[in-house]
């Protein structure tokens, strides 16, 4: 069997580890980090990927290109989810009492975004790609769209048009980390605006 289809049998499954084990925030970080970048990488590892082969390396320029452009083109996207009354109560997903902890809660959604952006366009992606690049992108989206039932649900058809745009920013960029830092900010700046006097009652 080839090595990226043996790759994706055998993380597909880690795709639904949250839903099987419910966890406090910083436990699902924990979580996250383990099924979706530790054991990832252990076995693709073993099975002789190079860290470039999975987009584990920096992006090119434009890849960076496409992230500020994308991310400039998110803003308005994010002003107009703050009057979706369930986007605005369901975000942010942690608790704070105040700028300190708000901070530290962002940070623990990078590692969140990181562990996602590194398993869905990372593991699931690019050694597929390489084989068929649009039948990749399929394939990594089902289970990134499938995983957001629960959320609000607008999330559900954004995050497959979201899958996909991700996935081809990151192969056109050579590198996850374009849709990562896209997804990061992206959520920051939310969360801001769903915790501040901007978000419309």
């Amino acid at each position: 069997m080839d090595k990226a289809v043996l790759l994706y049998i055998l993380l597909f499954p880690l795709s639904f580890v949250l839903w099987l084990v419910p966890a406090s925030f910083w436990g699902h970080v924990l979580i996250v980090l383990v099924a979706y970048l530790v054991i990832p990488l252990a076995i693709s590892t073993a099975l002789g990927f190079r860290l470039s082969e999975l987009g584990l390396k920096f992006p090119n320029r434009k890849g960076v290109k496409l992230f500020l452009l994308l991310f400039a083109l998110s803003i308005p996207l994010s002003i107009y989810g703050t009057t979706v009354p369930s986007m605005r109560n369901y975000y942010p997903v942690f608790s704070y009492s105040g700028p300190l902890t708000f901070l530290l809660g962002e940070l623990g959604m990078g590692l969140i975004m990181l562990a996602h952006e590194a398993f869905y366009r990372g593991f699931l992606l690019f050694p597929l790609a390489r084989k068929n690049e649009w039948l990749a992108i399929i394939l990594q989206n089902i289970p990134y769209t499938v995983v957001h039932i629960g959320k609000p649900e607008i999330e559900i058809p954004y995050a497959f048009i979201a899958g996909i745009i991700f996935a081809k920013m990151d192969l056109e960029g050579e590198s996850f980390l374009p849709s990562f830092l896209l997804h990061w900010f992206g959520s920051a700046f939310f969360d801001v605006l769903c915790a501040s006097s901007f978000a419309v009652p």
